[in-house]
């Protein structure tokens, strides 16, 4: 195997993150793949304001241990992010052109809490589970209320 060439220019991790006190499993966020071992020749690096990635032509192998990952500690370590990131975000689908009401920001957000809770059975991540459902839901629906702002004559005269 020394000298072996690898399969693939990008290859993945399973990311176990840590979200108030537990290990969340669930909630779509277990196992959480991201790419993190790379050839550098063979990707580049995307644009995105929040969630910045990697664009690659190949389909990333897969390794087996999973990165910890210790993203909120605490509700004030989140929001501390979410006011940032919300911004980022609702420039980003600004820039794409997007549109977005109070409406749309609601049952966005609403979907993004019953699939995280129900869907991808975050109820089994005990309390975590349910606040980091609800605070996703509250990102989300942030994010486009952000949007709208953007996108609404009044605030932009």
């Amino acid at each position: 195997m020394e000298n072996e060439t690898p399969s693939t220019g990008v290859y993945s991790v399973p990311r176990k993150a840590w979200f108030l006190g537990r290990w969340i499993k669930h909630c779509g966020w277990y196992p959480g793949r991201v790419p993190r071992l790379f050839n550098k020749n063979e990707v580049k690096f995307n644009d995105n304001l929040v969630h910045e990635g990697l664009d690659y032509a190949d389909t990333p192998g897969e390794l087996i241990n999973p990165l910890d990952h210790f993203t909120d500690p605490s509700s004030e370590h989140y929001y501390n992010k979410f006011n940032h990131y919300t911004t980022l975000a609702a420039d980003q689908l600004y820039q794409k052109g997007k549109k977005g009401g109070i409406f749309s920001a609601y049952i966005r957000a609403l979907s993004v809490f019953l699939k995280m809770y129900f869907l991808k059975l975050g109820f089994l991540d005990g309390a975590q589970g349910f606040i980091l459902s609800f605070y996703s839901m509250n990102y989300v629906f942030t994010k486009y209320v952000k949007l709208w702002e953007r996108n609404d004559s009044r605030h932009n005269s």
